[in-house]
């Protein structure tokens, strides 16, 4: 799977999931929808930036089911002036929120996904450079009184490289920031 063909599923889902929403209503919103920017670290290796978009549906568990993509790089983290790696990370993931009635709320969320580094040069092309993605994480979660929300999170690659067998840079542990904007909210 190449990289446009990825943008263009995660495009197509993302308006897939907003026609959901939307479906068999009077101009109403069903849930919520969020949209941010994320960082991320990668334990002993890069930072990697980029945006996140969250949305829920209160007849699925009143709003603690949250769906989400998010697309995540080095070209707007670690490789951004440097020599460092360009990889990307695009992800779907699915999360449960305990607590959602209050402003402090413990997640926990099920990622999956497509990885792809560019080594950039062609003595590496036999190295493993993609790899499909499956992590978990878990977090807390706090909505502001403004429609902003912070979600702060760790997280665990279930598949990893070690160069000969998957990406070199496909580390395990991972630290998450996300900050959300709401956009559309259930009056």
């Amino acid at each position: 799977m190449n990289k446009k063909n990825v943008l263009v599923f995660l495009f197509i889902f993302s308006i897939i999931c907003f026609q959901a929403q939307t479906f068999d209503t009077k101009n109403d919103w069903l849930g919520a929808l969020k949209v941010g920017i994320r960082t991320q670290k990668t334990q002993k290796l890069y930072w990697e930036n980029g945006f996140t978009v969250d949305f829920t549906f209160p007849k699925i568990l009143n709003n603690r089911l949250h769906f989400g993509l998010s697309y995540v790089t080095t070209r707007l983290g670690s490789a951004i002036g440097t020599n460092a790696i360009q990889q990307d990370n695009y992800l779907l993931n699915v999360g449960y929120f305990f607590r959602n009635q209050k402003k402090l709320q413990p997640f926990t969320r099920l990622n999956t996904g497509y990885f792809y580094a560019d080594y950039e040069s062609e003595i590496f092309d036999k190295l493993p450079n993609t790899a499909l993605l499956l992590s978990l994480d878990a977090g807390l979660s706090y909505k502001f009184k403004a429609p902003i929300t912070i979600d702060l999170s760790a997280g665990f690659n279930l598949n990893t490289g070690s160069g000969s067998k998957g990406p070199g840079t496909l580390y395990p542990v991972f630290y998450q920031l996300s900050i959300y904007y709401t956009l559309l909210k259930k009056k």
